[in-house]
């Protein structure tokens, strides 16, 4: 079976039970997406000839009445023949080719209780451009993959640096966790995603991270700070506790050093010793009455964060068209092993 893009010329082979978004990107093709896991929207397409199913059930990333007007999501569609969609490519004069390369652990820290430092080595022969805020898959066995944004930024990539969080019953993680992962090779596909920085002129930046999500921020963060691009920036980072600060000392000193540069943490499940900011993030971000309609908007996190954000937002004063976000899931076969290995310890 093929898909075509209504908008270009451009079509692709799709195997039995892909997706259609793994199959694009098998095939070169950066189509629009972020958490892979059917709950942020961030895929969706119209379907203009064709049928699809979804296998997990319909997606909650889609209205119905979005369904009614005959959008997809690409992350959870399966073809049951040739498709047309009406799909937007992401391509700029600076993208960079996706490639599949090998890549070394070179280096292991521990973070936190449950994320893990991890840097990669890539062949020095062999060029891996990427833009702020982009991510890689690690593959695994039988085509699966597991997404991980870069934290470092372009101009000091010569190690990839990744957070990685422990996932119960995670096929990968958990095998980093356990064994001592230096030298372990692993096979790389990327960059991919479309949550970039974007240059402005004069616009202030307010950069929105929950858990993990501080990785792209942090890449886009350190582009800017570093190249001394003239930008103010603001980050809240949003996670439960304390012991989940994993970058507190970091990103403090780093807003001590630079002026343009002001960190705002907050926890969801602060103990009884905490005087910083309490509640969820992006309520923190509204408290403050940051003025949304004069910035750029980043966030990265979880699901949940991201569409609390998406919905609050825009009704806050936000430019929709300058909010860009990153909403990080599990992968639907990493959460089938969560379900098996809660089932077998109960």
């Amino acid at each position: 079976m093929r898909v075509s893009l209504s908008k270009s010329d451009r079509s692709f082979s799709i195997e039995h039970g892909q997706s259609v978004l793994d199959a694009a990107l098998v095939a070169g093709l950066n189509l629009p997406h972020s958490c892979k896991g059917g709950n942020c929207g961030a895929c969706r397409a119209r379907l203009l000839q064709g049928a699809v199913t979804y296998p997990n059930g319909p997606p909650l990333g889609l209205s119905d009445g979005e369904v009614k007007d005959g959008y997809v999501l690409l992350c959870q569609a399966r073809a049951q023949s040739d498709l047309e969609v009406e799909a937007l490519e992401m391509r700029t004069p600076d993208s960079a080719v996706i490639k599949r390369l090998p890549g070394r652990i070179e280096r292991v820290v521990t973070l936190s209780h449950d994320v893990m430092g991890v840097f990669l080595r890539l062949p020095a022969a062999e060029a891996f451009d990427f833009q702020p805020g982009q991510y890689l898959d690690i593959m695994l066995s039988g085509g699966r993959r597991r997404s991980f944004s870069i934290a470092s930024p372009p101009h000091d990539s010569r190690l990839l640096e990744l957070h990685i969080r422990l996932v119960p019953g995670g096929e990968l993680t958990e095998k980093l966790f356990a064994h001592d992962a230096r030298s372990t090779l692993l096979s790389i596909e990327g960059p991919l995603g479309q949550f970039v920085y974007r240059p402005a002129v004069v616009a202030p930046m307010l950069l929105v991270g929950g858990g993990t999500g501080l990785a792209p921020l942090k890449s886009i963060l350190r582009h800017v700070l570093e190249n001394d691009l003239d930008r103010d920036l603001m980050l809240y980072w949003g996670v439960r506790g304390e012991r989940d600060l994993y970058a507190d000392r970091e990103l403090d000193a780093l807003s001590r050093r630079c002026p343009r540069f002001i960190y705002r943490p907050v926890l969801s499940e602060p103990g009884g010793s905490w005087q910083g900011r309490r509640g969820w993030v992006h309520e923190a971000v509204l408290h403050d009455r940051q003025p949304l309609d004069a910035a750029d908007i980043y966030a990265s996190g979880p699901p949940e964060m991201i569409a609390a954000l998406r919905h609050s937002f825009p009704l806050h004063g936000a430019d929709p068209a300058r909010l860009f976000f990153d909403s990080f899931d599990y992968a639907p076969d990493a959460l089938a092993r969560q379900r098996m290995t809660a089932v077998t310890k109960s």
